[in-house]
């Protein structure tokens, strides 16, 4: 087994089975990859949803497991616990994978032997519509990535998104895994950067990262949860998680993450002001709130 697909899910029942769907009918065929559902903690009919899902379609390998501890970072390592394949891949329980998802993945670790790591973009598929207020500086706050319109080495210190990554698996047991210290959501509170810290874990044994747009999954957003609640949460886990990992590093870390932010807030500021003047007002202050929640988050 070359690939496994790892989807960790919590509540997700509405559209787990999409994302199901979406690997089901692969062009590369249902040998190519296994999938791993990790349940974690879902109080809503998940468990049921998967197991209709699955007496429906009985081919391919789909395993339906459990992790109890809370949080994205602890299922995403059950599952890779268990993973028979060569190389680990992560998709969110509300994506959707292109038809050619396997098949492009299979092709880049072909034509790229030198392959530790790399990601794929991912296009937000908002229900029912995009919010005016949403900009291309905030849209990365409900997962919208897209680094280059070419496959490219990732550079700069940047590194692919967690609901579409893909990493060698004796690379990944080497490195520990994702950290559980940065587990992402635990309730209301979300500690996030478990992917940034992984990456770079790999880029400091020397390793290239790479990306590659033709990787492909649309990501379910639902408008009307994006409130001022919900993204206070994402942004603040954000600068949460920087606080928790660079913490790690030494005080001289924290402290020049400090700077950066301030500096990213300034800037936020006249980026509003310039969205302001050129007719879209409503853009403005969502990117302002962004940095601010996020400093709150890396200062709390």
């Amino acid at each position: 087994m070359q690939l496994s697909i790892v989807i960790c899910s919590y509540n997700r029942a509405s559209y787990i089975s999409d994302a199901l769907d979406s690997l089901y009918t692969q062009t590369a065929g249902l040998n190519a990859f296994e999938a791993i559902i990790v349940d974690n903690n879902s109080t809503d009919n998940t468990a049921e949803v998967f197991s209709q899902w699955s007496a429906a379609h009985p081919n391919g390998s789909f395993t339906y497991i459990t992790e109890t501890n809370q949080g994205a970072s602890f299922a995403r390592n059950t599952g890779a616990a268990v993973a028979k394949g060569q190389w680990l891949c992560f998709m969110d329980d509300d994506a959707v994978a292109t038809p050619n998802y396997v098949e492009n993945i299979l092709q880049h670790i072909e034509t790229k032997p030198e392959a530790i790591g790399f990601g794929g973009r991912i296009i937000p598929k908002y229900i029912p519509d995009e919010p005016k207020w949403m900009s291309y500086y905030v849209s990365s706050l409900v997962g919208n990535f897209d680094y280059a319109p070419t496959a490219c080495a990732f550079e700069h210190g940047k590194y692919p998104l967690e609901s579409n990554m893909i990493v060698r698996k004796d690379v990944y047991d080497t490195i520990g895994g994702f950290n559980t210290a940065l587990p992402g959501v635990v309730g209301t509170l979300r500690i996030g950067g478990e992917g940034k810290e992984l990456f770079y874990k790999i880029l400091a044994l020397g390793h290239t990262i790479y990306y590659d747009p033709a990787i492909c999954v649309h990501h379910v957003v639902e408008v009307k949860k994006l409130t001022s609640e919900y993204m206070y949460r994402v942004a603040s886990g954000i600068g949460r998680g920087e606080q928790t990992r660079t913490k790690a590093i030494s005080k001289g870390a924290y402290f020049k993450k400090i700077i950066e932010y301030l500096f990213k807030l300034g800037a936020s500021v006249v980026l509003g002001l310039k969205y302001t003047f050129q007719g879209n007002p409503a853009k403005a202050w969502p990117v302002v709130q962004f940095r601010i929640d996020a400093l709150k988050g890396l200062l709390g």
